[in-house]
């Protein structure tokens, strides 16, 4: 283990009071604009420029809410797309043009004929394209205050720094419109095209290859930027939310046109609650409320309908993901391309079976888990490259979620409050008639009481699915609690026996599901955002259930879970990895691997008369702080004073040292010092969600935090060379696991 030394912990605070990087140069960030390189990517295609272009099938339907000639599904994105001319296909939708859009069409025209060779799409390229972002630029933060107060909160000296530091990446996050480098809208006399949608106030991106403002992301980002004491910058995403809202009727996907058929989880009321909470600026609800009821009424002409229930018959208007599109999506047109005319396929896909799947794969986007079995026919149909068999199966708009239902419920009792306090009683009741449906339909259609987890509604076989996956957690992060759980403190244990069974068997945090299936949104991955939402479920529960201990016992934490919940035998759980020893046990009290007396492994230190409920928080919030920690620390982080760099034989074997460590989007259940992995883009690194739970974390749960005791790098790998005779592509195998994806698409999968 890397272990942070207990006998200097004392000393530690002084040194942070005192830090150069996180104090002072943080405090010359918020004087003028960070110094921020946007990379321009060079066309260069993996087979000689000499070749000719690989055939194509005919182009899909032209998309009429996509219009654009270059970025939009047509001859020149096909073609270029084909190419393979960059290793992300979103590189290209995001480059702007460097002539008139008339001039490139012409240019495309002129060299593509049945002899075009991969130079001449180089060449193309180089000639009419700049490089991608550059309608974007670095903000500034004026107002930047190195020292917030929820750092007072946390007591452990090494978390506290490290808090600083993750505080201190919005500066570099930070973007605004660059008007000087963008492209007129709507006009076909400009002298560029662009597929950025301008927006007029400052936002905060992701990270990585998303270089704009997104929705769902943006509801973590804007709680962290409440911590940091930014409401400025949460003002800022809220308004331009209320600008998209206004100029489209909803807020998309993400701010490029090629977003514009689909939305993302409905957070923008959510997000409006609590910065109002934070700030008490009531003032914003004058524009708020009414674009608040615009972007509700677009989910309920666009995404519901009525659902009758087999269990009571009753007919409930429920909302579902369902993007209208009939082509692959632009930023992934390649992958999702490749997925529909795969050449292995014996029988391959008719043109309505492409449509179809198109639809589909847009639709898995809008839900933000893009993808996962969740969704799926066949659950384990998959593999473990970007053209995953499992995608074809797809049947996502055929699926009521229940994660998407529970945020419209609340966003249903936030507007009824809102409207309450303004005194405007009969908007009040609309809303509250909305919610009182939505919560009856939520409970008859999702949650099972035999198993006591929440499952979705799939209209296929008219009937709850067994996939079981972190969107149980939604409805009581919303404020959906069954009697049975209200009443009862073995139900309500039982709700959560699965989270006590993955901190007590695996090093790293809660997955979204237990099914291993190279899709980004399945296990062995974790994402912030769940760890989030089950901190919050968990406080949703009454005092009168949650007091008891955890229950104990001996046996297996696996035998703790309600029969059928997982719809997972204990033996196909994912495994974990031991140093020294290989996989852990499968079955049995020996697969809690992480179990201690009275906390686990990076769980922080038990507290006398702590109820099991507080307890799982406690062992959450902490194994949170490790896996984001640990990450960042394996790929280069270090804090001048606090936090020695490690050394570069073990940034060698994650491959970083020329790196300062990065902040995930995704991680490992079973190795906090790794990424998560599979998907079909290149792990991320930023983080804005990853950075704001951080933020969370730091102020709510920051005095019983403790500092982490990180997998040792160079003993994960002898260990994994002397299991495999000291052979060099052993050693590759934990480097490349350990490294998450760090640099390149999928990692191998190694656990059992």
């Amino acid at each position: 283990m890397r272990t942070i030394r207990a006998s200097v912990a004392a000393a530690l605070w002084q040194t942070v009071r005192a830090m150069p990087q996180a104090s002072s140069t943080l405090a010359d960030a918020s004087i003028g604009t960070p110094s921020i390189t946007f990379s321009t990517a060079v066309a260069s295609p993996s087979v000689p420029l000499t070749n000719a272009l690989p055939s194509q099938i005919p182009l899909a339907p032209l998309q009429p809410w996509c219009p654009s000639e270059i970025f939009c599904a047509g001859e020149i994105l096909q073609t270029v797309n084909l190419a393979q001319a960059y290793a992300d296909p979103k590189t290209f939708v995001d480059k702007p043009t460097s002539k008139r859009s008339q001039q490139v069409v012409a240019d495309f025209n002129a060299l593509f004929n049945s002899s075009t060779t991969e130079g001449s799409i180089v060449t193309f390229l180089d000639s009419d394209f700049k490089g991608e972002g550059l309608e974007l630029e670095a903000g500034a933060l004026p107002t930047f205050n190195a020292n917030p107060a929820f750092l007072n909160n946390v007591t452990d000296p090494l978390l506290k720094a490290w808090s600083q530091t993750v505080h201190g990446y919005w500066t570099q996050l930070i973007r605004s419109t660059n008007h000087s480098a963008l492209c007129p809208e709507g006009t076909e006399s400009g002298s560029c095209e662009s597929s950025l949608i301008p927006l007029n106030h400052t936002f905060v991106v992701p990270g990585g290859r998303f270089r704009e403002q997104y929705y769902w992301d943006s509801y973590w980002i804007v709680r962290g930027l409440l911590k940091s004491e930014l409401p400025g910058i949460a003002n800022d995403t809220l308004q331009n939310f209320m600008d998209e809202i206004e100029h489209f009727g909803f807020i998309p996907n993400g701010g490029r046109i090629y977003y514009l058929d689909r939305s993302q989880p409905p957070l923008f009321i959510r997000m409006l609650s609590d910065y109002v909470t934070a700030t008490n600026d009531t003032g914003i609800l004058d524009r708020a409320l009414p674009l608040a009821e615009k972007e509700l009424a677009w989910w309920n002409t666009n995404r519901t309908s009525n659902i009758t229930s087999p269990y009571t018959n009753k007919t409930y208007p429920m909302a579902r993901y369902a993007v209208a599109n009939t082509a692959p999506r632009p930023e992934s047109y390649l992958t999702d391309y490749l997925t529909a005319n795969d050449p292995t396929l014996a029988t391959p896909l008719t043109a309505d079976e492409r449509a179809d799947l198109y639809a589909q794969l847009a639709t898995g986007a809008e839900s933000g888990w893009d993808y996962s079995t969740r969704f799926v026919k066949q659950p384990l149909a998959g593999g473990t490259n970007n053209t995953n068999p499992a995608l074809r199966s797809l049947n996502i708009k055929s699926n009521i979620p229940v994660d998407l239902n529970s945020i419209l419920y609340r966003a249903h009792t936030i507007l009824a409050e809102f409207y309450t306090t303004r005194g405007n009683l009969s908007a009040a009741s609309t809303h509250n008639s909305a919610a009182a449906t939505l919560h009856d339909g939520i409970l008859d259609l999702f949650w099972d009481p035999t198993k006591l987890a929440f499952y979705d509604f799939n209209l296929t076989s008219n009937a709850r699915n067994s996939i079981f996956t972190a969107a149980t957690f939604y409805p009581l992060w919303n404020g959906i609690v069954p009697t049975e759980l209200a009443s009862n403190a073995s139900a309500a244990f039982g709700f959560f026996a699965s989270v006590n069974m993955v901190l007590n068997r695996y090093n790293g945090t809660f997955p979204v599901t237990f099914l291993e299936s190279g899709l980004q949104w399945d296990a062995p991955n974790a994402w912030p955002p769940h760890q989030h939402i089950l901190l919050e479920a968990l406080k949703a529960l009454p005092a009168n259930v949650t007091g008891g201990a955890l229950p104990g016992g001996g046996g297996s934490t696996f035998a703790l879970v309600p029969a059928g919940q997982l719809d997972v035998a204990e033996d196909a759980l994912p495994g974990q990895l031991v140093i020294g020893r290989g996989n852990a046990t499968k079955t049995g009290a020996a697969a809690d691997v992480s179990r201690l007396d009275g906390t686990v492994v990076n769980g922080g230190n038990a507290t006398a008369g702590e109820g099991w409920a507080r307890t799982l928080q406690r062992e959450l919030a902490n194994r949170y702080f490790a896996g984001a920690f640990c990450s960042w620390h394996a790929t280069g982080g270090s804090i001048p004073g606090v936090l020695p760099r490690l050394s570069d034989a073990e940034l060698n074997v994650t491959q970083s040292t020329n790196n300062t460590g990065n902040m995930f989007e995704k991680f490992s259940i079973s190795d906090i010092d790794s990424a998560g992995r599979g998907g079909e883009y290149t792990v991320q690194a930023g983080f804005g969600w990853t950075n704001g739970v951080v933020l969370i974390v730091a102020s709510e749960y920051g005095d019983v935090l403790v500092a982490p005791q990180c997998p040792d790098l160079l003993a994960q790998v002898a260990a994994t060379t002397a299991t495999t005779g000291g052979s060099a592509s052993g050693a590759a195998r934990t480097s490349a696991h350990l490294l998450g994806v760090v640099l390149g698409g999928l990692a191998v999968a190694w656990l059992a």
